[in-house]
């Protein structure tokens, strides 16, 4: 997806996760870090799939944590966030794992949008953070439910709910790269920043 090859406030409401497809052996592939011009940045992931339907926290988590050179093992991350096959319960579980893992108590911090939409302030929120994020050498966690569409067309339908990666920016923000590890074949995709802040809304997500 978007010509890449891939070898982290209270949250109001339930805001359980979901259920991706299961995949039978996690697939793992890298992406280099680069940065460009025009206001734009990848980060390097060492992508994994998911191994269960249900471990799209601890992999999205992972997945995320790569960008930094790291690899945890999702198992353990799981147990920490205490993720059980109703998946894992909100962003804020998920948070304290990343300050943990990236070693500093404040390095991520969770923001609720707990409105069914996001308004322009809260997009324009998501917008800043993930490029303060991208540009720290870090990758957003974020909390999602229902369908949205990606940049090529794309359907991504997570009614359940679910966990992705935000692992890059183009455009000043204005497009974002996903890797989704629900699905080895859409690893990586592009999103409009308007769509995400709608995807995300009356959930979180973890930023820096």
């Amino acid at each position: 997806a978007a010509g890449l090859a891939f070898t982290g406030g209270a949250i109001a409401g339930p805001v359980t996760t979901a259920f991706a497809a299961p995949t039978t052996k996690p697939t793992s592939q890298t992406q280099t870090d680069r940065k460009g011009g025009h206001g734009e940045r990848e980060l390097g992931v060492r992508y994994e799939a998911q191994p269960n339907f249900y471990y799209c926290g601890p992999a999205a988590t992972r997945n995320a944590l790569s960008v930094q050179g790291k690899n945890i093992n999702v198992d353990d991350m799981a147990k920490e966030m205490g993720t059980t096959e109703a998946g894992t319960n909100s962003i804020n579980d998920i948070t304290p794992v990343l300050n943990k893992e990236t070693g500093k108590n404040d390095a991520y911090h969770s923001v609720e949008i707990s409105s069914p939409d996001a308004d322009a302030k809260q997009t324009d929120q998501l917008r800043a953070d993930i490029v303060r994020t991208v540009d720290d050498g870090r990758a957003v966690v974020a909390n999602i439910a229902g369908t949205s569409t990606d940049t090529d067309g794309g359907v991504h339908s997570y009614e359940g709910g679910h966990y992705i990666s935000v692992v890059g920016y183009h455009d000043n923000g204005n497009t974002v790269t996903i890797a989704d590890s629900a699905d080895p074949n859409t690893a990586a995709y592009q999103i409009t920043v308007e769509h995400l802040a709608d995807w995300i809304a009356t959930r979180g997500y973890a930023t820096s």
